[in-house]
Order: C-alpha cells, then sequence, then structure tokens
C-alpha cells in the first residue's frame, strides 16, 4: 500500500489555505533579487518547492529555477500554472532531502519552512552547501504565521489535546528546536544576515479557517485519530461560535516574509 503523503493530500487547497498570496511573492521576489544581486543567468534551487508559490515569479521573469519536492501532487499543481512547463523551469520528483545535483551548479538556494521536514537537517545543510557555487547564496526563509491566525491554531490544539497523539507532536518540536542553521554555517565561516522582505495583512473569517482546518489543511490535524477527528472539529466550531461571537468575524493581523541569508564570508 502506498505511504500517505501530506503534501500530496494536501496540493489541491496547499495555496489557498496559506496566507501567502501571488502579490505578496512578486514583492519577495523583487526583494531577493536586489539581495542576491542577481543577472539574468542567476540560477535558483528550491527544494520543497511543492507548488511554486515562492519561486513562480523568478520562472516568469525569465531566471533559471530548478525545484525538487518529494510530492507528485503538489508539483502536478505547479505545472498546471503554464500553459507548458517554461524551458528555464526544471521540476524534479525525488526526496529534496537528497540534492541530485553536482557540486557548486547553484547561485542561490532558498529553502522556506521545510528543515523540519529532512531527516538529517546536518547532513542536508552539508548538500546544500556543495550544490552553491562558492560566491552563492543560501535563503532559509519562512512565512510567519500571523498573530491572529496563530491564536486560532492554539484554540485548536487545547480542544484536540484529548484525542490527539501529543507524544508525537512532541517529539516533531523537539526536532524542530535542534535545528540550527545559524551556527552550522557561522562556524564553516559564512556572513549572516536576518531580513524581513516584506508584511501585509491578512484576513480570514472564522467560517473559512474552520473549512481549511475541516479540510486538514495543516499538520496539527492530522495528528489527530480519523475517528475522532469530527468530534474535535464539532467542539471547536462551537468554541468558535462562542469564543468569536459569529462564524462571519474577521481575523486580521501581520503576516511576514523572513529570510536567513548567509554567504562565503
Amino acid at each position: 500500500m502506498k505511504k500517505l503523503n501530506y503534501y500530496d493530500a494536501i496540493a489541491p487547497i496547499y495555496e489557498q489555505a496559506r496566507w501567502m498570496t501571488e502579490s505578496v511573492a512578486e514583492e519577495v521576489t523583487d526583494f531577493i533579487l536586489d539581495l542576491v544581486g542577481a543577472s539574468s543567468e542567476t540560477s535558483f534551487l528550491e527544494p520543497g518547492v511543492g507548488t511554486g508559490l515562492n519561486v513562480r515569479p523568478l520562472v516568469n521573469r525569465g531566471y533559471p529555477v530548478t525545484g525538487v519536492d518529494i510530492s507528485k501532487e503538489m508539483l502536478d499543481q505547479f505545472r498546471q500554472k503554464f500553459e507548458a512547463v517554461p524551458r528555464n523551469l526544471t521540476l524534479i520528483h525525488a526526496d529534496a532531502s537528497q540534492l541530485p545535483f553536482p557540486h557548486q551548479c547553484f547561485d542561490v538556494v532558498l529553502t522556506v519552512h521545510m528543515l523540519h521536514t529532512v531527516s538529517d537537517w546536518r547532513t542536508f545543510l552539508d548538500d546544500i552547501e556543495r550544490v552553491l557555487k562558492p560566491d552563492g547564496f543560501y535563503l532559509n526563509a519562512r512565512w510567519v504565521i500571523p498573530p491572529a491566525r496563530m491564536e486560532f491554531l492554539h484554540h485548536f490544539r487545547e480542544i484536540s489535546t484529548t484525542y490527539q497523539y501529543t507524544q508525537k507532536i512532541k517529539k516533531l518540536e523537539a526536532a524542530i528546536a535542534e535545528i540550527d542553521v545559524e551556527n552550522y554555517f557561522c562556524n564553516k565561516g559564512y556572513r549572516s544576515d536576518y531580513l524581513i522582505a516584506n508584511t501585509w495583512t491578512v484576513t480570514n473569517t472564522i467560517d473559512e479557517l474552520l473549512r481549511f482546518f475541516r479540510a486538514k489543511a495543516y499538520g496539527l490535524c492530522w495528528h489527530v485519530p480519523e475517528a475522532s477527528f469530527d468530534l474535535v472539529m464539532d467542539e471547536f466550531e462551537a468554541f468558535c461560535l462562542d469564543h468569536y461571537g459569529s462564524l462571519q468575524a474577521k481575523l486580521s493581523s501581520e503576516a511576514k516574509f523572513e529570510i536567513w541569508a548567509y554567504t562565503a564570508s
């Protein structure tokens, strides 16, 4: 039996359930191109490229872009953004933690909130350093969850605590806390810079967020046993109606696109 891939399951709703938008991605792209001093030949690699939201503007502007992802369905969503896959875009269906490329072949490697998905983050960072050109950039980035949505997520977690496999969640949180990209690259003599590429306001109704949760658009939902999931969601919806006063109430707060940029000194 084929093992269920979380990202395969959520591919059709991935972008609409997140808080990044195409217009924000365009603005972040402007920031990145300026940051790395890009020329028309600057090559980009995104391991864990998913639906391509982070790099689609680069493709549209003609830059050489390579994306690797373990989810075929996520890559298919990316391909569907084009009438035909552009010649400057290479998509590879593979484990993104094992980069199948020769040494020193990319100017920029971008990862966006994906290091926690690899089995050995140190080995993965070794591989990133290997494929980077000597004057290349490694950009470790994340979309910061808007505070109002983070609060909403915490309410869900509190309600589901009696149902979910908390041991798995604690193990994942411990693994994430262990990842130390800063020390890894600084100990190798790289220069480090922390930058905020963009800030923007995200607004959702409670009803919209509940629909995303019912569709299991977020990893936390998958830790709730299937037999209990509907019970959890019914209880969560009742809580939201009482807490927020209406399912049409809006949650609005600021999101950020953060980048930790590493370059050889």
